[in-house]
């Protein structure tokens, strides 16, 4: 097992290059199926979710073959199964897109409930919805979604509540449904809009991603093709509120400043100096910070993947700053450990009210998930002394080298191997 040390203190400055999209990459390539050909996919994040997603294809009868690090090329001409088991989703809560590739290439899926990151319910009732919609019969049993129709056919479908997985997953399965299907209060995330450029790439009628209403005309076959991920807005956000954190100046590089806007206005409105490039951002900080509020919302809103990250700043902003989170009714524990490093914050239920304190100190602590891991890693290199980060496989799931890429920008990080007997602080009881 491995932890991460961090000596904290250290001033960020240089360039860094962020890596293809997490969220994109993981229900992009699960479209590949529908394809029945050859898709080169450049831009690939090397990263745990997304060679675990490979895996599963290749367990499936796919052909992965990687051309360099972030390039690999996905033939699906072979797969023959609809049924992919237990063992291979129980670490990936992306694995649910398989249901709607599938269920789009064989009228049939059998797929094992999703695993991944544990901060709240994570019902797939709008999913099922949208399969039923469609003309499929959906059933759970002994943890395995089970679909299945003769022929899908397209629909008119409202979302109940915003959903993001419940749209791609929707996207994925209505793209060779005969007739029209119009997916209303749909959301609008950039990696939504990624999927629909690639299924178009493949010879696909979507219209509308990136708006609140998506319509597909369904189309009887689809092509291989070449496409580019797009670069992870995520990974960008959390350099740049790693470089503010330590009074830094930080070049982020290979980005779309639009994808960034919520964040940094978030930003600016704490003092902190962002300059807009074509494709990169200047974040320049004293790592001196005024309060603000936040609260996270469906894109173009606050995203609910920085609020944690976002959240460690505040704990040394002066003043009383408040954190709504508007997605997740349980992404607050990573707060627990921030109050370990000397936080001032108190939660009640979806609010987290932040005290700003002179400065954190360095503690034993843990990754809860892939972004409060993320917040850790920010809050041991602002904090004074020395940060012990356990649980370090969440963080590896969404992000790619990141302790050479925060070594180039000066941080003092390494990964630490432990035993099993190593007193584990603050481990889950």
């Amino acid at each position: 097992m491995e932890k991460l040390v961090i000596h904290g203190g250290n001033r960020l400055t240089g360039e860094v290059e962020i890596s293809g999209a997490k969220n994109a990459a993981v229900a992009i390539i699960p479209a590949a199926l529908l394809a029945q050909d050859v898709c080169r996919f450049e831009n690939i994040p090397n990263i745990s979710d997304v060679i675990t997603m490979l895996r599963i294809l290749s367990s499936m009868g796919a052909q992965v073959r990687y051309l360099n690090k972030h390039t690999v090329e996905i033939d699906t001409k072979h797969i023959t199964s609809y049924i992919v088991p237990h063992e291979m989703t129980r670490k990936l809560r992306a694995s649910y897109y398989l249901i709607g590739a599938l269920l789009g290439r064989f009228n049939r899926a059998k797929v094992s409930l999703p695993g991944g990151c544990n901060f709240g319910v994570r019902p797939i009732d709008l999913h099922i919805k949208g399969f039923e919609m469609l003309g499929a019969t959906v059933s759970v049993e002994n943890a395995m979604i089970n679909a299945t129709a003769d022929y899908l056919t397209g629909s008119p479908i409202y979302m109940d509540k915003v959903s993001v997985g419940a749209t791609i997953n929707i996207m994925l399965s209505a793209v060779k449904a005969r007739g029209l299907t119009i997916i209303e209060n749909a959301a609008k995330e950039p990696h939504i809009v990624d999927l629909a450029n690639f299924l178009n790439a493949m010879g696909a009628d979507v219209r509308g991603a990136g708006t609140d209403v998506i319509k597909i005309h369904g189309v009887q076959n689809l092509h291989g093709c070449t496409y580019s991920i797009i670069p992870d807005q995520i990974e960008a956000g959390t350099y740049m509120v790693a470089a503010a954190a330590t009074g830094g100046d930080v070049l982020i590089k290979n980005v779309i400043p639009k994808h960034l806007e919520s964040i940094t206005a978030k930003l600016q409105e704490c003092g902190v100096k962002v300059e807009e490039y074509d494709d990169a951002v200047r974040v320049v900080s004293t790592g001196s910070f005024r309060r603000c509020n936040i609260k996270t919302m469906p894109h173009p809103g606050f995203p609910t993947d920085m609020q944690p990250q976002m959240s460690v700043l505040l704990t040394v902003a002066n003043g009383t700053s408040l954190v709504s989170e508007g997605v997740w009714d349980n992404r607050f524990r990573y707060v627990d450990q921030l109050i370990r490093m000397g936080a001032n914050i108190q939660v009640d239920g979806t609010i987290a009210v932040f005290q700003g304190v002179s400065a954190l100190t360095g503690a034993p602590v843990r990754a809860d998930d892939l972004r409060a891991g993320a917040a850790m890693i920010i809050a041991g290199l602002m904090a004074h002394g020395t940060t012990e980060i356990e649980n370090v496989i969440y963080i590896d799931r969404g992000y790619e080298d990141y302790v050479e890429k925060l070594r180039d920008l000066g941080a003092d990080i390494y990964r630490k191997e432990f035993t099993d007997d190593t007193p584990q602080s603050g481990a889950v009881g």
